[in-house]
């Protein structure tokens, strides 16, 4: 066999991130307020951007299928290019480019993404790498705290409200009249905030959050009580008058003034900043008269950015040097593109958030009670985009309606697909059932995930074994080998 080189001609496939793409999905996962960063950060570094004035008020755009949303947008102003043809069209960017990596050509979200049709809704992007906020700490927590979908919103938007002390300073009626429920409600809400780490948050004042660290504790007796009731004697040092209120002596109160100093006054300060900072919208929900959603971009942070036409003319007629020629003709193409896919971000976000507008229009006009089962996937099927990009559009993006300001991700509530294909049902009800079933099981008769399978299928329940587990452990649930041996110990005591 003889050696030597020789030319091969091979055609293969393969996709290519370019920098403008790249740049693209970068402004999808990007809220208004980084936006206008990101902008600064644009016009420092290309001369023939600019900004314009405010935007005019916002021109309707009809919904189709005849849904009753009315998407709400400015058109972007674009002075670019030699004429005003085609070429100057807002770029419709492909959005199985923008969904698949660079390499492998796969979406960079699929292995969340592949749930079945009513499966859990895939986790969203997680940002920042930065120390963990206290609403982050809060938020990972309390999904596995409640069997109850309803309370487990409520809690959220609790969370929400906190300040960076991990106080609520927000009176439950308010909270109870914004999402339209009863006081009951947000306050069983609340009691679950208030079981989180660190114990202390959802308290609504001082004594409030010392009570809870002394139960937590297990250190509220009638004593403690009446001494964390009264603690602006405390504060004033009137210890004799405290001493008699309380029924102690001397060494009992030391006692209780040591353990009331070991309390932490603000228990949210121990985690970074963010927690307490004002949420600013991106997406604005109002009510019309013909009982439909006007559904709008929030203009107030989003800077309005042109391309100054004039001045590219009047400095390509200075270039002589054919590198500056070349270099002009690339900021050209920069500003262009960024015009381009900062419209294109913008329909989205109006696609995203008027398709879940439509589909949570119960809880809009009655409340948390008629929030549904919604997945990714659900959303991106209906406007004809990929999860990916559904999930980078909702991360970090924040919509306000009459009953409050939410963050986008919170309309994806958990759901499974029913065992009769009729619609889908909360995975905080199987949770539940799963709950149930292991706390009536027989000690001696320990229930496998596989059995748990079939015994949630009669139910209505269709799980493979490791979703099972999944839900088993979300719950704090041991396997069954765990669970022989613990009931094998508590019958011996």
């Amino acid at each position: 066999m003889a050696l030597g080189p020789r030319l091969d001609i091979r055609q293969t496939q393969s996709l290519v991130m370019t920098p403008q793409l790249q740049q693209a999905i970068k402004l999808l996962a990007l809220s208004n307020l980084e936006i206008e960063t990101f902008i600064g950060e644009a016009l420092d570094a290309n001369p023939l951007l600019e900004l314009g004035e405010a935007p005019a008020a916002p021109v309707p755009d009809a919904v189709p299928d005849g849904r009753r949303t009315t998407l709400e947008s400015s058109p972007v102003d674009q002075l670019i290019g030699e004429g005003r043809g085609d070429e100057d069209r807002p770029l419709d960017i492909d959005a199985s480019a923008l969904d698949r990596d660079r390499d492998t050509g796969d979406s960079a979200f699929e292995g969340e993404a592949r749930s079945t049709g009513g499966g859990e809704a895939p986790a969203l992007d997680e940002h920042g790498a930065g120390e963990e906020t206290l609403a982050a700490h809060l938020h990972a927590q309390v999904g596995a705290c409640s069997r109850d979908a309803g309370t487990v919103f409520v809690a959220r938007a609790l969370i929400d409200r906190l300040d960076e002390t991990g106080y609520l300073p927000t009176p439950l009626a308010t909270v109870a009249e914004e999402l339209g429920l009863a006081v009951p409600e947000v306050e069983a809400a609340l009691a679950l905030v208030q079981s989180l780490d660190p114990t202390g948050v959802g308290a609504r004042n001082l004594a409030e959050c010392i009570a809870l660290q002394a139960r937590e504790a297990d250190r509220y007796d009638p004593a403690m009580a009446r001494l964390i009731d009264n603690l602006e004697l405390v504060a004033r040092g009137e210890f004799a008058r405290l001493k008699r209120m309380c029924g102690v002596d001397d060494e009992d109160f030391a006692e209780m003034l040591a353990e009331l100093r070991g309390y932490d006054p603000k228990p949210g300060l121990r985690f970074g900043g963010g927690g307490g900072e004002a949420v600013v919208p991106d997406v604005l929900v109002t009510p019309r008269g013909d009982g439909g959603w006007n559904v709008a971009i929030n203009q107030a942070t989003l800077p309005r950015l042109l391309v100054n036409r004039s001045y590219y003319l009047e400095m390509r007629g200075a270039c002589t040097d054919k590198a500056a020629r070349g270099w002009l003709s690339e900021k050209l193409a920069d500003a262009n593109w960024l015009l381009k896919a900062l419209d294109q971000r913008q329909k989205t976000i109006l696609k995203v958030a008027g398709e879940i507008v439509t589909r949570q229009e119960g809880f809009f006009r009655h409340g948390v009670a008629h929030l549904k089962p919604l997945t990714l996937r659900a959303v991106a099927e209906a406007i004809g985009m990929h999860e990916s990009t559904v999930s980078r559009v909702t991360s970090n993006k924040y919509l306000h309606c009459e009953r409050g300001t939410f963050e986008l991700k919170y309309f994806f509530t958990s759901g499974v697909a029913s065992a009769d294909g009729d619609g889908a049902v909360s995975a905080e009800a199987v949770k539940a059932a799963i709950r149930q079933l292991i706390e009536a099981e027989d000690p001696k008769a320990i229930l496998s995930d596989d059995t748990l399978v079939d015994l949630l299928k009669d139910k209505g329940f269709e799980l493979a074994r490791r979703t099972v587990a999944k839900y088993r452990e979300a719950i704090g649930l041991g396997s069954s080998v765990q669970r022989r041996r613990q009931k094998a110990l508590a019958g011996i005591r």
